[in-house]
């Protein structure tokens, strides 16, 4: 492996590959904010839309026939030449497994406040990067379950609000809670000791909410 190792200690570190200055600007630039406010109050009151009449149904909120019905209809195996609703065995086994064990009457419930709450959280502007990915994975789930609907686009525009957690929130409640809490990667001010590190002073909200695209996108201090 001696070879291996001269290759490797003749190798150049790779190029660091920079975004377009397009995402650099939409992605990571508060200017461009407004964008993601209509786009995440759109998808909001949808999800809001979505969990309301849930939520005042006893048929979500009591008995959970609704999810039960669902799920009978999902994992139904019609003769051929038609295909089921579930096109991996895996999932069906799974959707099975919770009907089976009668978890309808409480998945009605989660499925039904996850969907106000989750439209709440994107029209205030609150974690929008976090709620954005539950809405996705609900949307995930119920195309694997069959449902196509308006599950795609709102699986979608999930996605781009993702990408841009740092700046969909800044008109909202991100523009305060993302410099209070923080990242797993970058501590916030509610969590860091002594106002910083290295003697770095108090972090500002532009420190984590990058207020340029210049530089690769802003954020992350």
């Amino acid at each position: 492996m001696g070879w291996l190792s001269r290759l490797g200690g003749n190798l150049t570190p790779p190029e660091e590959f920079r975004d377009p200055p397009l995402a650099r600007r939409l992605f990571g630039d508060p200017t461009w904010s407004w964008v993601w406010l209509v786009v995440r109050v759109y998808l909001g009151y949808e999800w809001i839309q979505a969990g309301w009449h849930k939520v005042t149904d006893p048929r979500w909120m009591a008995t959970g026939e609704a999810v039960k019905g669902f799920w009978t209809r999902a994992v139904a195996v019609p003769d051929a030449p038609a295909r089921p609703p579930i096109t991996y065995d895996w999932y069906r086994g799974f959707i099975e497994a919770l009907l089976e064990g009668g978890h309808y009457v409480w998945f009605a419930k989660l499925v039904a406040v996850s969907e106000v709450v989750i439209g709440v959280a994107l029209v205030a502007g609150a974690l929008v990067g976090i709620s954005a990915f539950a809405g996705a994975f609900m949307n995930w789930n119920f195309m694997m379950a069959g449902t196509a609907s308006t599950n795609p686009v709102m699986f979608a525009i999930s996605m781009l609000l993702i990408m841009a957690w740092k700046t969909a929130g800044w008109w909202g409640l991100d523009r305060w809670l993302l410099p209070m809490l923080g990242t797993p990667w970058q501590a916030g001010g509610l969590f860091r000791r002594g106002g910083g590190s290295n003697g770095g002073g108090q972090q500002t909200a532009a420190s984590t909410v990058p207020h340029r695209a210049e530089g690769g996108g802003g954020g992350g201090g």
